[in-house]
């Protein structure tokens, strides 16, 4: 009997699709209320001035402004200094 064993399914090709992390805006750059400025897991980022970090660690604008990435020391619950990177939205200075 001449046949050849069937294909079968095999383990292979199932890759998680990309979940698009990173920067979305970055300094210098004018954002509105609400819009997202950075999607990460953890905290690599935190948020500063006008901004919030919603449950999925994402950093978003709680107000109008201008974007600003700054460092700034944080003293850990060892008691150990550590350095921050910290995201702030600076409010837009108006004419009058």
């Amino acid at each position: 009997m001449a046949h050849t064993k069937s294909g079968g399914s095999t383990k292979l090709g199932r890759d998680s699709e990309s979940k698009r992390l990173g920067v979305k805006v970055w300094d210098g750059q004018i954002v509105q209320a609400g819009n997202i400025l950075i999607r990460q897991r953890g905290t690599k980022w935190y948020p500063g001035i006008n901004t919030k970090r919603g449950s999925d660690d994402t950093i978003y604008a709680v107000k109008e402004g201008v974007v600003k990435f700054t460092k700034k020391r944080k003293i850990t619950f060892t008691g150990r200094l550590k350095k921050i990177s910290v995201v702030n939205v600076l409010p837009l200075k108006k004419n009058n």
